[in-house]
């Protein structure tokens, strides 16, 4: 296998070999572009997740909904820009991309339903071919579809590829189940706390750990979005009546704090090899 310190070097997006000379641990963290899977990055998942709902639905009932959509693309692109212009994982820059992800992400499958009429289960199953074949053309390319190998750019743009798939897949889904199959938004989502039970119970026995991971990490989106359109949404439409405006301020609050919390401690920069 090659060296890790030789392969760096040959890496044109990675920083300054200066930075991380002092260990090949070091160098390998240095050149990832995604943080380590801790229950931080679970618990920070789920709050874009369902941040990413709810700021969608205040920004298109509160400007034209064009507006809306063309801000969220737009705050999408400078977000990816400058999350594809680092050379290692910042976890501001990291998670600021996530949270435009799961904002455009949301009115991307709604705009699917809403504008264009497809039914839930029609998009869901769309975005889910849409997510394998992802998947098989990632796999192909790099033969793994692991997090922990994200050092190269087109490894990055598969990685945020299938992020963008999994938001729109998870939130089709969501849907579907809340309003499709009338389970309303609280049943939903404790369907969905019984589902993302699976690939976790899944990983304690010893089965794929990156099969188990993007399970996991599909059921997040319709588990946090179900419960924030469960406080958010009034109680006509199965939810409790807060607001998705205040919602939404409170989650990214909180967003803010765990990030802020993972800048300065780094414990989601652990060393792990590729």
């Amino acid at each position: 296998m090659r060296n890790p310190i030789t392969r760096y070097q040959l890496d044109t997006n990675a920083a300054p070999l200066s930075e991380t000379a002092q260990s090949p641990s070091r160098v390998i963290q240095a050149i990832k572009k995604v943080p380590e899977i801790t229950v931080y990055f679970w618990i920070i998942k789920l709050l874009t997740t369902a941040m990413g709902e709810t700021t969608s639905d205040y920004l298109v009932h509160q400007f034209d909904p064009k507006i809306a959509v063309a801000l969220g693309g737009l705050g999408l692109v400078i977000a990816l820009a400058l999350q594809f212009s680092v050379r290692r994982y910042i976890a501001w820059i990291y998670w600021l991309a996530a949270m435009m992800v799961a904002i455009f992400g949301t009115m991307a499958a709604d705009v699917v339903h809403v504008v264009l009429g497809v039914p839930y289960l029609v998009s869901t199953v769309f975005f889910a071919i849409t997510l394998a074949a992802i998947f098989i053309v990632w796999y192909m390319s790099e033969k793994t579809l692991s997090i922990h190998s994200i050092s190269t750019r087109r490894r990055e743009i598969f990685y945020w590829s299938a992020i963008m798939a999994t938001f729109a897949l998870g939130t089709a889904t969501g849907d579907m189940t809340a309003s499709t199959l009338h389970l309303g938004y609280f049943s939903s989502g404790l369907l969905f706390i019984i589902l993302i039970a699976i690939p976790a119970i899944g990983y304690a026995l010893g089965l794929n750990e990156i099969l188990t991971f993007w399970c996991a990490y599909i059921l997040t989106r319709p588990l946090g979005a179900s419960f924030a359109d469960w406080f958010g949404k009034p109680p006509s439409l199965s939810g409790i009546g807060l607001g998705t405006g205040l919602i939404s301020v409170i989650l990214t609050i909180l967003i803010i704090g765990f990030v802020g919390y993972l800048t300065i401690t780094r414990k989601d920069m652990k060393s792990t090899e590729l």
